[in-house]
């Protein structure tokens, strides 16, 4: 791996993690176009790099995570169905982790769901819970929910923001709770991983993930800031658009042998 894959890869990693768009979709892709898709290093950095997409949301949302038992209580019930079935469906992921036709066909079929919902809730308005008084049944559904995103390129903010709105929050709050989950999702997620790649990475490989940590926690930063701004004013339906297009260019790239 060179300095620019890793810049790359970081930045897209940063960008994309907290949109509804797959971040783990767009890595696979590029990874794919680098010809590294097999490369279990490659696979390795692109999973520990979210370490600074997780510092990203405890940096921006520092004081919903001092202590209060009814935010931890929260998060821990909405977090254990992906716990659970994560370590079940373990080796069927990796399997398919360089399948650039299943992040196609998912991020199509996400792209129209999202877009649906946008138009569904802007038709149909509901009174909106707020998140503070999200039940925990209702935890347990969005933690249900979120373990779509074990398919490649459904996304995880996506699936969980998606149905946060279904289960009654707003859009930002739903974005927001999106936020919160991705941080005990998505740290063990990243530990398993680091923990089994740590013993064999050479002196280079070290400097490549710090280097891909630091920038994607900065890239996060950012990207979260628009997001939240850019949805509470026009919603989803653009990511869907560009979820949309981007399945069917992989799919023509793909049958082109293209990648």
């Amino acid at each position: 791996m060179t300095w620019w894959q890793a810049t790359l890869l970081a930045f897209i990693e940063g960008i994309t993690e907290f949109l509804p768009v797959s971040s783990t979709g767009h890595l696979i892709l590029v990874s794919a176009i680098m010809g590294q898709a097999d490369d279990s290093f490659y696979q390795a950095f692109n999973i520990i790099i979210q370490f600074g997409a997780i510092a990203s949301v405890l940096v921006l949302y520092w004081r919903r995570f001092l202590p209060n038992w009814n935010f931890y209580q929260k998060l821990l019930v909405a977090f254990l169905p992906a716990a659970v079935i994560g370590l079940l469906v373990k080796d069927h992921i990796d399997a398919v982790l360089g399948s650039v036709q299943i992040v196609a066909w998912a991020l199509i079929i996400g792209g129209i769901i999202l877009i649906y919902s946008d138009r569904y809730f802007e038709k149909n308005p509901r009174a909106e819970i707020p998140m503070m008084e999200f039940s925990w049944q209702n935890c347990l559904k969005l933690g249900l929910i979120q373990c779509f995103a074990f398919i490649p390129g459904v996304s995880r903010s996506g699936a969980t923001i998606v149905g946060g709105l279904a289960l009654g929050l707003s859009r930002k709050d739903a974005a927001e709770f999106s936020f919160f989950l991705a941080v005990p999702t998505l740290a063990g997620a990243t530990l398993i991983k680091s923990l089994k790649i740590f013993p064999t990475l050479q002196s280079d490989q070290w400097s490549m993930l710090l280097l891909g940590i630091f920038l994607s926690f900065v890239f996060a930063l950012l990207a979260i800031q628009f997001f939240v701004k850019l949805v509470s004013k026009f919603g989803y339906k653009y990511f869907g658009i560009y979820r949309i297009v981007l399945g069917i260019l992989i799919l023509l790239a793909s049958w082109r042998n293209l990648i």
